[in-house]
């Protein structure tokens, strides 16, 4: 079964905040094998201008991935997890995420294109801080495969 395309301009969220911590900022430095001393010390992030430690561009996903569960786990979308391969993600960001940051998330779903058993979902998360002040948005695009 295709997944549903009237699902496309439906939101989730937001969502309970995101707490950025320096451990998470650290643990993601680590696996994505960031090397910036500003993602681990405070004070080489300071002496770069941030007010703490800093997350690698890409830790906009961690938070932006909670938020895109409710669209899979949605049955009126119809997204099977079990067919999904990951297929684009794209970064804006207005400003650094920072250790110590409280970021909501918004999901939308923007589009829902069907070609030859796969439907391709595409989502923009938008990530807020505690003042509602926009932090990055993140575009996502999975192909969900149909069933043969």
């Amino acid at each position: 079964m295709p997944v549903n395309i009237d699902a496309v301009g439906r939101a989730y969220g937001p969502h309970e905040p995101y707490e950025v911590t320096r451990v998470k900022i650290r643990e993601f430095a680590d696996a994505v094998d960031a090397r910036s001393f500003a993602h681990r010390s405070e004070e080489a992030a300071r002496a770069e201008g941030y007010p703490d430690v800093v997350a690698p561009t890409t830790f906009a996903v961690v938070i932006a991935q909670q938020a895109e569960f409710h669209v899979v786990v949605d049955p009126e979308v119809g997204v099977d997890f079990s067919r999904v391969v990951h297929a684009d993600e794209r970064f804006s960001h207005h400003r650094p995420i920072v250790a110590g940051d409280l970021i909501s998330a918004t999901v939308h779903i923007d589009a829902i294109k069907q070609r030859g058993g796969i439907s391709m979902v595409t989502t923009r998360t938008e990530l807020s801080d505690e003042d509602g002040s926009p932090v990055s948005t993140v575009t996502s695009t999975l192909a969900v495969r149909e069933e043969a």
